[in-house]
């Protein structure tokens, strides 16, 4: 009977724990899993056995450990592959499968006597160029080539890979490639990246410097890993291409030494530092990462640094393919290198967005975040990049300009501020000016504001789009509806799904946009800093965008379909799965910029609202600037920080697979004594005193946080309502304070809200939990993953 229940546990759960296989592997004993198991078992230890990619997968088969593993025949699809097994004692056997076809591959392990049973599983794998999680790939893709080429006609530029040969199929597949580099002793050395091929000049001063085998360096460095393990400071960098997008996975290497998934060698220490690249963006161009490996933080102490061109968020904006990337890149790690003790991530503005959306679309890929520069995801932010490029543009036309007659600059850009809930009026022109125009789906003139202190807005004279394609084979609405749209969403459609265009024969992305309802300005109304004929004048002439992003009298109205799905997926950042992760937030200055501390503290209303609690976020504040110094030694210290927390979680709630979920209890239980919210004031310059009272970090003018334009207008901190349930529009209430309006104003708004205004005391149209992760293979939408795929007895 004991052995019966044995069974039936075992094949509930189907997976033993990452961190006790890690143990067995050291041949180190492993507790209450490592107790023999009562029948054959087979689990795919890289991933799910339904979304294995790149024809391979690390497979354990579990059989009674009181029985001989050499009576064990494995095969694929028939093929005997029992020599790919290693035997790592108690009952387990490990193994890289290898040449598995797209598509179900069936594994079978048996005895030959029949003194236990067999065991059956199917792997599901897609090719190396996917996709897993997503039906379809965005088409045109543009493959990079070994050195840059410029376009000509309608023949595409292309992007230099870093790689020495060129693509050999449509998918952008190139050859991967390995490089050695040695960190030198030399003081003052460049950190810049110093490959694919470091000029010469550059080499004399790099902090890392190619690496022959066989030749002596007298500036050859060592180091000492977090496991203890002191080794000479040679790095290994793989460089090649997953999902269409370009890879470097960099890790302490001795030449001279073999390594194997099986048996890695022993200076990595099992933990894995991917780096989110900036910005944001959506070109049909393969890139190479913008994103720099020589982390010497992390390689020094024995951690895997890896990053990846679609996890920049200025090659791509579809999250759900930034997750599907995340996942691919991990499980290749793992079937190459071995298991992973766990997975951390850092990156700022976009490499923020991309942190928090993986762990929101997909939670379990990501076991802690260093978001820095933060924003909770991209969805939500471009709520005020579409409002600051309406408000710059309302500011200069005529309707604002005629009421503000007589008053001085000074006076005119405290009613901008006021209204855009920014420190002044520069943030919603550093919007327009950076982001404005990420939305169009066409070839474009970007319309910038040319004098800061005016608001004065400018046409440049050259046309772009955002695919990065030649003019004539992007969507034009008039000579070209059937051409490549080029928006934000458009680079999604395979998530959002597609609808008609404007114009006929073309079709468009749904869309999530929309302000009907927002009241503009209100906070400045009520607190007396505009006037009511300007609060009126505003949300008549205040506009929004059609589909084609292009600004309209009307406001811009979303699509309902997009709302659930934007929901559900987690692409706007869900504060029930962040979480499940071990955050460590730093937070500078930038508020005449784009990055606001206010979006720090909304992260947190998002965990509080959905989680019922931020326990499990840790925020590092300055004033310095936006990124913190090498000297301030804070980007060391998250690092440290999250180090220690997550080696602390592993061993207190060892991981059921590889990217199974965890709780906010548990990550918060694991939260160490040096993980705490502090400041360094802006007078600190020299980073020598953390501050710890947070009203006293709160009253430094550098450390203030501002609002938005849609929290100006009422909306909650959370900032996460894509579009407002609307209630009447109702003026003899206390909803406008002591402000009074005429007859013909009161009729004027009836007008620009003729369905109502937001009631911001209601969840969104759409506003639900979401149900992620998700699988698109069936098209647009979205369904929740099946339950985990476990072996059955053959």
């Amino acid at each position: 009977m004991d052995m019966e229940r044995k069974r039936f546990a075992h094949q509930a759960q189907g997976l033993i724990t990452a961190f006790t296989l890690a143990l067995l592997i050291a041949g180190c004993g492993g507790g209450g899993s490592n107790e023999p198991i009562g029948e054959t078992t087979i689990q795919t230890l890289s991933n799910r056995a339904d979304l294995i990619s790149g024809g391979q997968a690390l497979v354990q088969i579990n059989i009674p450990a009181s029985r001989a593993a050499s009576s064990l025949r494995v095969d694929l699809d028939g093929a005997d592959i029992t020599p790919t097994f290693t035997v790592m004692g108690n009952g387990r056997l490990l193994g890289v499968v290898r040449n598995l076809k797209n598509g179900a591959n069936v594994i079978t392990a048996r005895p030959s006597d029949a003194t236990f049973g067999s065991a059956r599983l199917t792997i599901t794998n897609a090719p190396i160029g996917g996709p897993v999680l997503l039906s379809t790939q965005t088409q045109p893709w543009i493959c990079a080539t070994p050195t840059a080429t410029t376009g000509t006609g309608n023949t595409p530029s292309t992007n230099a890979s870093g790689l020495s040969t060129n693509a050999i199929d449509a998918a952008c597949n190139i050859a991967t490639e390995f490089k050695l580099f040695y960190r030198t002793t030399s003081a003052g050395c460049s950190t810049a990246l110093p490959d694919p091929s470091p000029p010469a000049t550059a080499a004399v001063n790099a902090c890392f410097k190619p690496y022959t085998v066989g030749q002596t360096y007298t500036d050859l460095a060592t180091t000492t890993t977090s496991n203890g393990v002191s080794v000479p400071y040679i790095v290994r960098v793989e460089r090649g291409t997953i999902n269409r997008g370009i890879y470097d996975i960099v890790v302490l290497f001795d030449p001279a030494k073999p390594w194997t998934a099986i048996a890695p060698q022993t200076q990595w220490n099992g933990k894995v530092l991917h780096s989110y690249g900036a910005s944001t963006g959506h070109t049909r161009l393969q890139f190479r990462t913008e994103q720099n490996w020589a982390d010497d933080n992390a390689l020094s102490r024995g951690f895997m640094v890896v990053n990846h061109s679609l996890t920049d968020s200025l090659y791509n904006s579809n999250r759900v393919l930034g997750a599907e990337t995340t996942m691919m890149v991990k499980e290749h790690i793992i079937e190459n290198y071995g298991q992973i003790q766990f997975y951390m991530s850092n990156g700022c503005s976009g490499g923020s967005i991309n942190q928090n959306t993986v762990a929101s679309i997909y939670p379990g890929l990501l076991d802690g975040i260093q978001p820095s520069c933060d924003y909770a995801d991209s969805i939500t932010t471009g709520l005020e990049v579409t409002d600051c490029v309406l408000l710059v543009n309302f500011y200069a036309g005529p309707a604002f300009t005629a009421l503000q007659t007589g008053l001085t600059q000074t006076q005119i850009n405290a009613k901008k501020a006021a209204i855009n809930g920014h420190l002044d009026h520069l943030g919603c022109q550093s919007w327009n000016n950076q982001f404005g125009f990420s939305g169009r789906p066409g070839n474009y003139v970007r319309t910038l504001v040319s004098d800061t202190n005016t608001g004065a807005i400018t046409p440049e004279t050259v046309p772009r789009n955002n695919c990065l394609l030649p003019a004539a084979l992007v969507y034009d609405p008039v000579t070209n509806p059937t051409g490549t749209r080029c928006g934000d969403a458009d680079n999604s459609a395979a998530i959002w799904g597609t609808t008609t265009g404007l114009a006929p024969g073309s079709t468009r992305a749904l869309a999530t946009l929309d302000n009907v309802g927002i009241q503009y300005g209100l906070g400045a109304l009520k607190s007396g800093t505009i006037s009511t004929e300007e609060f009126v004048t505003l949300n008549e002439k205040i506009g929004g965008f059609n589909v084609d992003a292009t600004p309209v009298a009307g406001r811009s109205v979303a699509d309902a379909a997009a709302l659930d799905i934007a929901y559900k997926s987690g692409i706007v950042s869900s504060g029930k799965n962040l979480a499940k992760v071990a955050i460590v937030d730093q937070r500078g200055y930038d508020e005449q910029g784009i990055h606001y501390i206010w979006r720090t503290y909304a992260e947190r209303a998002r965990l509080d609202a959905e989680a019922g609690s931020h326990a499990n976020h840790v925020m590092f504040r300055f004033g310095t600037g936006l990124l913190p110094s090498a000297a301030s030694g804070i980007s060391l210290l998250s690092q440290q920080v999250m180090d220690v927390w997550l080696s602390n979680l592993t061993a207190q709630a060892p991981k059921a697979w590889v990217n199974a979920e965890r709780t906010q209890a548990q990550v918060v239980a694991a939260k160490p004594a040096t993980a705490f919210d502090f400041c360094y004031l802006s007078t600190d310059t020299t980073f020598t005193t953390k501050v710890t009272d947070m009203a006293a970090c709160d009253k430094d003018a550098r450390l203030v946080t501002h609002a938005s334009p849609r929290q100006v207008a009422g909306g909650p901190l959370v900032e996460n309502s894509l579009k407002c349930t609307l209630k009447p529009l109702s003026l003899t209430g206390g909803d406008y304070g002591a402000a009074v309006f005429s007859a013909a104003q009161q009729s004027r708004l009836q007008a620009a809200f003729p369905a109502g205004v937001c009631d911001w005391t209601k969840a969104g149209i759409g506003q639900q939990s979401p149900t992620s992760p998700q699988t698109y293979k069936a098209g647009p939408g979205g369904v929740p993953l099946p339950a985990l795929p476990v072996s059955i007895p053959s």
